[in-house]
């Protein structure tokens, strides 16, 4: 007899919960994926301060400060950064600085102020109770201290 579509075809339970199977786990994932992208929306700013953090607590300041400009070859071209010289940024990050000597650091966090172009990423150094806040721009990842 031909399939018209009033002929309705034969119920197969097995293919339904296969198919509710299909259904649920493809939203699980989407939320769970949204999840852990709003959790790591800020990673790369994070990864930046850690490499920050880490290169001044092993005393490279010279690296440091080419993490916070964000140029390797910050040597080449210092003139480029008359606004924030290193000299000025090894008075305020190396051993006579606000924080002295970096240690131990832990990054608490960050956030995206609304409207912003970067991230603040919240860090404890030393254990010290006071936290530092920098600014790391997201378009191109040089840092700055924080206005917030």
């Amino acid at each position: 007899m031909p399939s018209t579509i009033f002929t309705a075809p034969e119920y197969n339970p097995e293919r339904e919960r296969h198919r509710r199977f299909v259904v649920l786990a493809v939203a699980v994932a989407a939320f769970l994926l949204g999840v852990l992208g709003y959790l790591y929306r800020n990673w790369p700013e994070e990864h930046v301060a850690e490499r920050f953090f880490t290169a001044l607590s092993q005393e490279n300041y010279e690296q440091a400060y080419a993490i916070w400009q964000h140029d390797p070859a910050w040597k080449q071209h210092p003139e480029k950064y008359s606004n924030y010289r290193y000299g000025d940024f090894y008075g305020d990050w190396g051993p006579g600085g606000e924080w002295g000597l970096v240690k131990t650091f832990h990054i608490d966090g960050s956030a995206s102020p609304s409207g912003g172009s970067g991230v603040v990423v919240v860090v404890t150094i030393n254990g010290r109770n006071q936290k530092a806040r920098v600014w790391v721009e997201k378009k191109d990842k040089t840092m700055t201290f924080s206005p917030y």
